[in-house]
């Protein structure tokens, strides 16, 4: 009698929970790039999984727009932070191509245009909120503004550093309007990070992508990794919690972020709006005409 292969399976712990930063000061050098916390199994495992949670996701994704259609004022917010090749675009693609795109909204954030630094460094952010019943994802956020502009010496000190209070008071409001905040540090490492650049010069369909300065930003490093580990002590609070997200491997990423979306909109406890007319009616109607 041959033995049934077992079935791949992620482990007991909640993924919100494994990968949630802990209170106080953080190194996120601490955390391995490479490990796939609450996953056995490996790639294999994972892409097996991937398409029961895709189904999850896109009913509960549903579940919200549905919702955001017919009065509520819900919505969900991925924030998504990294350094340079930790597969921001990547997990957009892979995540968020899993549900109905009509609910989902991206930004994504470069530096800051004339119009924009004319304003608080929160104005642009605010302008691409999702609306209620959307699952909005941000490509990198506001959290470039206590990071990169610190790394690269663009403000004085006391500017950046005032701005974690305001983050943190600006998130709180979100929050209370409806709004559920998934923050997710991307973490690769530096190795990973250099074979992704040398995949991108060695592809010409992938020259687009390359940009110079991303080497010039290697050298940089460690100061962000330091920024990164302020930035996620400070601004890690009850009502938006930061998540590192081992992201040396592309397949594990993908479902531990697929994993956090279902845990965090199932918290919600979503239903199907209820009709808001008399079904049995509209049924008598569509059998007895033509």
């Amino acid at each position: 009698m041959v033995a049934r292969k077992a079935r791949p399976q992620a482990t007991g712990r909640r993924i919100s929970d494994a990968l949630r930063v802990p209170a106080g000061p953080i190194d996120v050098r601490s955390v391995d790039p490479g490990e796939t916390p609450e996953l056995d199994g490996g790639k294999v495992a994972a892409k097996e999984l991937q398409g029961g949670l895709a189904d999850r996701l896109g009913e509960l994704q549903e579940q919200l727009y549905a919702e955001g259609r017919t009065g509520g004022k819900r919505s969900v917010l991925l924030v998504l932070q990294g350094l340079d090749t930790s597969g921001k675009g990547g997990t957009i693609r892979h995540v968020m191509g899993q549900v109905d795109p009509q609910g989902v909204q991206i930004a994504a954030f470069g530096p800051p245009t004339p119009e924009e630094r004319r304003h608080d460094f929160l104005w642009r952010i605010r302008r691409e909120l999702p609306r209620p019943g959307r699952l909005g994802v941000f490509d990198r956020s506001h959290y470039e503004d206590v990071v990169t502009v610190r790394v690269l010496d663009l403000v004085p000190r006391a500017t950046w550093s005032r701005r974690y209070s305001a983050i943190n008071r600006f998130e709180e409001q979100l929050v209370a309007r409806g709004a559920r905040v998934v923050k997710c540090f991307l973490h690769i490492s530096a190795e990973e990070s250099r074979k992704r650049l040398l995949a991108r010069l060695d592809n010409p369909r992938k020259h687009w992508k390359f940009d110079p300065g991303d080497i010039d930003s290697r050298a940089l490093w460690e100061d962000y990794l330091d920024a990164y580990g302020d930035a996620l002590e400070r601004c890690n609070t009850e009502y938006a919690p930061w998540h590192v997200i081992p992201a040396d491997h592309k397949w594990y990423r993908n479902w531990a972020i697929t994993k956090l979306l279902i845990e965090q909109l199932e918290e919600m406890a979503l239903r199907w709006p209820p009709a808001s007319f008399d079904v049995e009616e509209q049924r008598a109607r569509l059998l007895s005409g033509p």
